[in-house]
This record gives structure tokens, C-alpha cells and sequence, in this order.
């Protein structure tokens, strides 16, 4: 029994882990700061849908297409996928290129629900 509980209790943790992200500050960068939206999916998820204005970046790309961030590092981005996780991947790999105003917006489906 004891396993049970412990196996139920780590897929509840991996879950919660799956979804990270900041929706609601997001929507507040995009909207009153004009932040570059940037969708870090695969071009078949981009295809499937996206957030309007959004720019495809897929995350493995990033250090290979810094240029189309611009150049001014305190410009404000904020970037989404489809749970968080590679927004994330992508925030860290921004950050290390000096990028300091990265918000990472979470899930699609997140932003999608939080949009005002």
C-alpha cells in the first residue's frame, strides 16, 4: 500500500511540474509593453494553433537565431509552448545570451485561458 501511495503522490508532483509558467504576467508584458511574443513549438503545433502576432521560434533554435530577438537586451519577450517546459529551456538559453526581460508565459493552453 505504502508503494501505491508514494507512485500516486511522485505523478502528482511530475504534473504539477509539467505546467510551469506565468500566463496573467505574460498577457501584462504583451499588452502594456509591447512584448515579442514567441512560440517555441514545432511548426506542426504552431500550425495547429498559436496566440496572434506570434513569432515560430522553436526552442532547439534559439542560439542559432538570437538576431531576431533585436538588440536591445531589455526589451521585453515572453515566450509559450505547449506546457511550459521548453518555454523554460528557451528563457534559460536567452538569459545566457545577456536577454534579462524574458517572461516565460507557460502552456498555450494557459495563455489561452488567461488572455484578458
Amino acid at each position: 500500500m505504502k508503494l501505491k501511495t508514494f507512485v500516486f503522490f511522485f505523478l502528482c508532483l511530475l504534473l504539477t511540474a509539467c505546467s510551469i509558467g506565468e500566463p496573467e504576467l505574460a498577457w501584462q508584458k504583451i499588452t502594456n509593453a509591447n512584448a515579442l511574443l514567441v512560440d517555441v513549438r514545432t511548426m506542426e503545433e504552431y500550425d495547429e494553433g498559436h496566440l496572434p502576432n506570434a513569432r515560430l521560434i522553436p526552442h532547439d533554435q534559439i542560439e542559432g537565431r538570437l538576431s531576431e530577438f533585436g538588440i536591445d537586451k531589455n526589451a521585453p519577450i515572453v515566450l509559450y509552448c505547449k506546457w511550459g517546459v521548453r518555454a523554460d529551456i528557451a528563457k534559460e538559453t536567452l538569459m545566457k545570451h545577456g536577454f534579462v526581460n524574458v517572461i516565460n508565459g507557460g502552456g498555450y493552453g494557459h495563455m489561452m485561458e488567461a488572455k484578458p
